[in-house]
């Protein structure tokens, strides 16, 4: 014979079967966790373009750098959207002083002495109602 608190831990068992379930074991996500999504994903090709901006204002080469690859790009929602990304950037043929602001007009060095590429790991909130973007993360290393 079931007691009066049987129906308080069934429940409790099953809104935890529930919740197990829905944590990453049959393929879900968690709410709130970082999720892959995909490498032409709008506010991801936005982030990625702010991010080369944010590497060729701090980098005192005088090439532009451009994106080459992204190896893994993930969105998580917070208050915003966290974009967790990692992408190799490449030295290219144009010149910072030229001003360029179009990095699709630019090819990438070929193959040689100038030839440079830094994998990165960039992380970016953005916060669309605010109109703002802070990047969070930023290394870079050869």
């Amino acid at each position: 014979m079931m007691g009066p608190k049987t129906p308080l831990l069934v429940s409790l068992l099953v809104a935890l079967g529930v919740s197990s379930a829905a944590g990453g074991h049959y393929g879900y996500s968690m709410p709130g966790s970082p999720f892959n999504i995909s490498r032409t994903d709008r506010g991801l090709q936005q982030v990625v373009l702010a991010a080369t901006r944010s590497f060729n204002d701090r980098s005192n080469d005088a090439f532009l750098f451009k994106p080459s690859a992204i190896r893994r790009a993930q969105r998580q929602i917070v208050k915003g959207i966290r974009y967790i990304v990692d992408l190799d950037i490449s030295r290219t043929v144009c010149r910072k002083r030229d001003h360029i602001d179009n990095l699709s007009q630019c090819d990438f060095q070929p193959k040689g002495r100038l030839h440079q590429t830094f994998q990165c790991h960039f992380e970016v909130w953005v916060i669309p109602w605010d109109n703002e973007t802070k990047i969070l993360v930023f290394l870079c290393q050869p």
